[in-house]
């Protein structure tokens, strides 16, 4: 059986016992559900267990991102002067262009950290470069190969739940996928977590209530959502 990877998630460790080595894995989740932090949390795991990673992103900024970060008492800063993480701001054309050529300053950027981990926020950004379902399949699945060579576990994530349809191509490709909720119950917001798949996995039936707090996620596996 191949070797697990911690979600960086205590909860969803012990749920489904983290994801499979050399995995690709992605959360889906409207605005505020906390696919940003959950992916971020993921590399600080890996970090603070000498797993190296790199997080590459479409749309945040790479102060704010760490400004945001220090909130949750994760000094990404020092992750990165300390060569543990790598974070990369592209456009999601520098990918396009990163993928035709078969890898280029991204993987050479893996092999010189030997990063074990990976974080692309967001595919959404890269889906919609695509004009057709045919062409965007080809263009994820050239990607998942890349991946695959870099023998990385990487995360993606996804913007919006009611835009899962812009995903129907790829969700059966990736290896787990994770859909966030934040939905409003009696005026109040709440938080959801469900592990809609996970290849070779027994996996909960249940949605679970999870709150973000000064230490990151927390997922009370202990409730049903909403709870």
């Amino acid at each position: 059986m191949r070797k697990r990877v911690s979600t960086g998630t205590p909860a969803i460790d012990k749920l489904v016992g983290g994801f499979k080595e050399k995995s690709v894995n992605l959360i889906i989740g409207g605005t505020g559900s906390g696919k940003t932090i959950m992916a971020m949390q993921f590399l600080v795991d890996g970090a603070r267990k000498g797993e190296h990673g790199i997080y590459i992103t479409f749309e945040e900024k790479k102060e704010k991102a760490y400004d945001d970060m220090c909130s949750l008492g994760w000094d990404i800063e020092k992750y990165e002067k300390e060569g543990k993480i790598e974070f990369l701001e592209y456009t999601p054309e520098q990918v396009r262009k990163i993928v035709t050529e078969g890898g280029g300053e991204i993987e050479t950027i893996i092999e010189k950290m030997k990063a074990k981990r990976l974080v692309i926020d967001s595919m959404t950004s890269f889906a919609l470069l695509y004009k057709d379902e045919l062409a965007r399949k080809e263009a994820a699945l050239f990607l998942f190969e890349l991946i695959n060579k870099w023998n990385c576990t990487a995360l993606l994530t996804s913007q919006a739940v009611e835009e899962v349809k812009m995903f129907s191509e790829i969700e059966f490709e990736v290896d787990s996928l994770i859909v966030l909720y934040h939905g409003k119950f009696k005026g109040i917001r709440r938080r959801g977590l469900e592990i809609l798949k996970m290849r070779g996995t027994k996996i909960p039936a249940k949605t679970f209530p999870f709150e973000i707090t000064s230490k990151g996620i927390i997922v009370d596996v202990r409730k049903n959502y909403p709870f």
